[in-house]
Parts: structure tokens; sequence; C-alpha cells
């Protein structure tokens, strides 16, 4: 029979070392979120696609500045993510629509948290008590 030998580490030791691996359990989730939503255009498609299937130039025009070869590129790193799907009709000419999926409802108390943040934020910095949104 073999005998365990227990190190003996004290409190203080041992609540750094929790709370060392729920900081890295924070860092690695947040670095996650950040990498699948990179860049300042996934959240506004995301937003744009919140009403309803829409085609691609439509996106083009609701989001604002974005040019089409990004477009194309966010919009299929979005399907990847099962944030979005593309649906493609068989008419004349071909018709695209890109929808949310049911995954990308994930993200509204994200984005709204997002948005409420911006929106006190902008207020601090312009000087106002209160933005019209």
């Amino acid at each position: 029979m073999s005998t365990v030998i227990e190190e003996v580490i004290p409190a203080a030791d041992f609540r750094t070392m929790h709370s060392t691996a729920a900081c890295n359990q924070s860092l690695q989730a947040v670095q996650d979120a950040l990498y699948v939503l990179n860049g300042k255009w996934k959240l506004p498609i995301i937003i744009a696609l919140r009403e309803g299937p829409r085609r691609f130039r439509e996106l083009q025009r609701l989001v604002t500045g974005i040019t089409a070869k990004v477009l194309s590129k966010e919009l299929k790193e979005l399907e990847m993510n099962e944030f979005a799907v593309r649906h493609v009709y068989a008419t004349t000419p071909v018709t695209v629509e890109y929808e949310l999926t049911e995954y990308s409802h994930s993200l509204d108390s994200v984005i709204e948290a997002l948005r409420q943040w911006g929106t006190q934020h902008r207020a601090r910095i312009l000087g106002k008590d209160k933005l019209e949104i």
C-alpha cells in the first residue's frame, strides 16, 4: 500500500490559485468571444439582420461604410460561426438572402448591454445628463 502525501497549501495561497484560475477562465472566455465577434462590422450586420432576411445590397446600404468585399467576408464568417444562414433561391436572376439563426439570439443581451453602455458613454463624453436615442 502506498502512502499519499498531501501538501498543505496555506489558505491565502489557495485563494490566489483559485483567483488566478478564475481570472484565466474569464480571460479565455472573453478572448473567445472577441475572436468570434472581432472587428467593427459583425455586430452591426447582426443588428441589421434582426428585422428579418435581407439581400446583400440591402445589408450594404444599411451598414454604412462597409465595402462589398468586407461584407462578403463578414457574412461568410457569421455563417461559419452559426450566427447567419445564406438562402439561395432559384429565380431569374438568382436571389440570395441572409437571415439570423436561432443561435444568434444568444447575443441579444450582449448587444443590449453594449447599446446601453454606448449611450451612457456618449452622454458622459459629451457632458450631457441624458442623450436621446
